[in-house]
This record gives C-alpha cells, sequence and structure tokens, in this order.
C-alpha cells in the first residue's frame, strides 16, 4: 500500500482536527505553533472544549450537528487572521471539525470574475 504523506503538515496555515467529542486528532506545524503556549503537539489526545468557552464549545457542537461551515475574521496583537471551521465526513457521515487558520494581509486584491 503506498503511504499519502502528510501534506498538511508545512502549509502555512494552522489545521486542527478534532472528532464528534471534541478530542484533538490532528495538528499540523503551524496549529502547533499558534498553540505552543497551551501545549501545542501535547494537545492531540486533549478535548478541545476545556479550551473553550462555553459559548464556543456550543457553538462548534451545533456545526457538527448541523452540517454547517462557520467562517468568519479575527485580529489579534494586530495579525489579521481568517478562520474556516467545517466538518469532516468519514464513510458519508460527520466525523468531526476542522478547523483552518489563515493568516491574513493588510490588503488582499478582490476579484469578480
Amino acid at each position: 500500500m503506498k503511504t499519502i504523506p502528510d501534506w498538511a503538515l508545512g502549509l502555512n496555515c494552522a489545521i486542527t482536527v478534532c472528532d464528534l467529542k471534541g478530542k484533538i486528532l490532528y495538528m499540523n506545524e503551524k496549529a502547533q505553533k499558534t498553540f505552543s503556549k497551551w501545549g501545542g503537539e501535547t494537545l492531540i489526545g486533549q478535548n478541545l472544549f476545556s479550551c473553550h468557552k462555553q459559548s464556543s464549545a456550543e457553538r462548534i457542537l451545533h456545526l457538527m450537528a448541523n452540517n454547517e461551515t462557520n467562517v468568519y475574521t479575527i485580529e489579534k496583537g494586530g495579525v489579521k487572521k481568517l478562520i474556516y471551521q467545517t466538518p469532516w465526513y468519514a464513510e458519508g457521515k460527520t466525523a468531526g471539525m476542522t478547523e483552518i487558520s489563515l493568516e491574513l494581509p493588510t490588503a488582499i486584491p478582490h476579484f469578480v470574475r
């Protein structure tokens, strides 16, 4: 069987994946670095709901239960980010949540095609 490389590991965006109960299954290097003060790589296997406010946990559970995507921007420490949260699937059923966090430049070109 051919091994598929972990293509997301070195991407310049933070990727975190959890299961339906909030157990962190995967964090690429950028996510580990982003969350280093909370444990970085040691967060894998931990429950992400213990790191979030109740309202955030409820939002994530709602997204998974309803197969919805949540997209928003934030700014922390002068760094603007796009946050993209969406369910992932196994055998056609929701299996958990994926969060992708991209740092955004101060100006972004927008094209209508």
